[in-house]
C-alpha cells in the first residue's frame, strides 16, 4: 500500500515538474513572439507607434516615439526633446518616450521602452552647417552637438554610437570616443 502512495506521489511530482517545464517552454516562446512584434511595431511607421495617454493627477501624459531630436506622437504632434537628455540617456530613434506636462507647464521626458540596438563605429565628420555626422562604413547619421560637446570630440575621432537594430536610420547617439 505504501509503495503504490510512493510511487503515485512520484508519478504526480513528475507530472507536475512537467508540466512546470511546458508552462516555462510556452512562457518563453510567448515573450519571444512579443518582443518580435515590438520590434516589428516599432520599426513602421512613427506615427502608428504612439498613443496619448491620460494621466489623473494635474498632470497631462503623452506617448511619442523619438525620431532623433523630436518625440511624435500618434496624431503627428512634434516635442523637442532636450538635446541634453537626448545625449544623457543615448536615445536611438524609434525609442518610446513620455512627455508629463505639469500643471505649470513644466516638461518632464522619460523613455519607457527602447527599441533593440546595435553598436558600430565611425569617423566624425562636420557638415559644414554647424552639425555632426558620422560615416560608419560609408553611411552618414547624424548626431547631436550636445553629445559631441560632451565628448569633446573633434572631426576625423573615431566614435563607437548606437544605433537601431533594425530599420533605416539617419540618427545615431554617441557612445563614446574609441
Amino acid at each position: 500500500m505504501k509503495e503504490n502512495k510512493n510511487r503515485y506521489k512520484s508519478k504526480v511530482s513528475m507530472q507536475n515538474s512537467e508540466e512546470i517545464e511546458e508552462v516555462k517552454k510556452l512562457l518563453a516562446t510567448a515573450e519571444s513572439k512579443i518582443r518580435a512584434a515590438r520590434q516589428k511595431l516599432f520599426s513602421s511607421e512613427i506615427g502608428s507607434k504612439a498613443e496619448d495617454v491620460e494621466v489623473e493627477d494635474d498632470s497631462e501624459s503623452i506617448q511619442g516615439v523619438f525620431d532623433g531630436e523630436k518625440m511624435i506622437t500618434k496624431d503627428k504632434k512634434e516635442y523637442q526633446v532636450p538635446p541634453n537628455y537626448s545625449s544623457k540617456s543615448k536615445l536611438v530613434p524609434g525609442d518610446v518616450l513620455k512627455l508629463t506636462v505639469s500643471a505649470d507647464g513644466k516638461y518632464l521626458f522619460k523613455q519607457i521602452s527602447p527599441v533593440p540596438r546595435k553598436n558600430a563605429v565611425g569617423i566624425l565628420e562636420e557638415t559644414g552647417d554647424g552639425q555632426f555626422q558620422v560615416d560608419v562604413s560609408k553611411k552618414k547619421y547624424s548626431v547631436l552637438l550636445a553629445s559631441v560637446t560632451y565628448f569633446k570630440a573633434k572631426v576625423g575621432d573615431k566614435l563607437s554610437v548606437i544605433l537601431p537594430e533594425s530599420g533605416d536610420s539617419e540618427w545615431a547617439a554617441v557612445d563614446n570616443i574609441v
